[in-house]
């Protein structure tokens, strides 16, 4: 039924953050036109988590060894945000974007669903 998801990051500065994300990140892409790139992500799950305040949607890069990721990235120019935190369920860290958004990078220490089976 469906093929895909789509995450949409808004930005202060796009044009600086694309870049990154294709420069830094290395994630392939496409020119919708104009400079409009859209990039081919990582496979993805999706978790619904309760609330009790207002609905939100959050967005992280997983990887199988944040150390070795964060060190490659750090290689390729991008800031790391502040020390590897352990929450449990996940070791968590940011890469700052160009444009000072953050973006959240964990390793999950729980079972995964984006590579099971269709």
């Amino acid at each position: 039924m469906f093929v895909g998801s789509h995450v949409i990051i808004y930005s202060r500065d796009a044009e600086a953050d694309r870049a990154f994300i294709a420069d830094v990140l290395g994630f392939p892409h496409v020119d919708a036109g104009g400079g409009w790139l859209i990039f081919r992500l990582p496979p993805a799950e999706i978790a619904v988590h309760p609330t009790e305040g207002d609905e939100a949607h959050e967005f992280y890069l997983m990887c199988e060894d944040i150390e070795a990721a964060l060190a490659k990235v750090s290689a390729a120019g991008a800031s790391v945000s502040g020390e590897i935190t352990d929450a449990g369920w996940g070791r968590l860290a940011s890469i700052t974007l160009p444009s000072g958004a953050r973006l959240p990078v964990y390793q999950p220490m729980h079972p995964v669903a984006y590579n099971l089976p269709d």
